[in-house]
């Protein structure tokens, strides 16, 4: 027996055209905002001479880590800086950096409230299956209806690529606080703002970093794919390598997102060490 098939395609493409029609004014808010933040991001980054900026990236991932950090810091950058794709990895990082920031922002708030309330929790968790296992290459289109070609959209499918680990995460720490000292902060009178910031959150953070770090990782592997929709760097190297079947040029660019990535992981991984020591 043959069923009809749904027309889910043509239901995503109507919800798609009355968001745009409707939501037009904040969409445009929303990518003014986004837009600024890379814009500022990126203006920073570049301000400085290359060899001024990685000397002090150097001299940061020496205090945060350990001088193979430091030295690893040192001779990456200045590899990225001789193969000549230092302003586009800088551009590449604003994208980065931007869409961290906003999953950070909206991901920790998010994953506090499941933490506080079971149903929440239910209702999210199937939209962060959703939103891990949709292939990446999906996001951009209705990113690109919505915010048209450019960084833009790139930050947005980075973000809903990138925030699952970090409300998953942060929820995960904060109820993995043991049971006895909350209640302890409950019989000394806390209220729930100070039991949620002194107490629950510095035991939860080793776990929430660990969601951030997965957060800034998902958001560096974005960097090609969003070069797809307009979005320049290094990314956008690798793109036209592949369709020009350029091995060499792909493999230099690849090589500079391969530094960024350890040295974003590496210096993740011991802030909060060094915070605790």
């Amino acid at each position: 027996m043959n069923f009809p098939k749904l027309p889910l395609g043509s239901w995503v493409e109507a919800l798609e055209d009355w968001l745009t029609t409707n939501f037009a004014p904040l969409f445009d808010a929303i990518k003014a905002v986004i837009g600024f933040m890379v814009g500022t991001i990126e203006s920073a980054l570049t301000a400085l001479p290359a060899l001024v900026l990685i000397l002090i990236i150097t001299a940061l991932a020496y205090w945060i880590g350990k001088w193979r950090i430091a030295l690893f810091a040192l001779i990456g950058l200045l590899l990225i800086d001789n193969l000549g794709f230092w302003e586009l990895s800088m551009q590449s990082l604003a994208l980065v950096l931007t869409a961290s920031i906003l999953s950070i922002v909206i991901g920790v708030p998010i994953g506090i409230l499941c933490s506080r309330n079971t149903l929440m929790q239910n209702i999210i968790t199937p939209v962060l299956d959703f939103m891990q296992t949709m292939p990446a290459f999906v996001y951009l289109l209705p990113a690109v209806s919505f915010f048209s070609l450019g960084v833009v959209p790139g930050v947005i499918a980075s973000v809903i690529f990138a925030i699952p680990p970090t409300i998953r995460l942060t929820n995960l720490g904060i109820r993995q606080v043991p049971e006895e000292l909350v209640e302890a902060a409950d019989a000394f009178g806390s209220t729930p703002a100070q039991k949620l910031f002194k107490l629950q959150l510095p035991i939860a953070m080793p776990t929430i970093m660990a969601g951030v770090n997965q957060t800034i990782m998902l958001s560096l592997s974005m960097v090609v794919i969003s070069s797809m929709i307009g979005a320049q760097g290094v990314g956008a190297h690798v793109y036209r390598a592949v369709t020009q079947a350029k091995t060499g040029i792909g493999f230099e660019a690849g090589i500079a997102i391969v530094i960024m990535a350890i040295l974003l992981d590496r210096l993740t991984q011991n802030m909060f060490k060094k915070k605790t020591n």
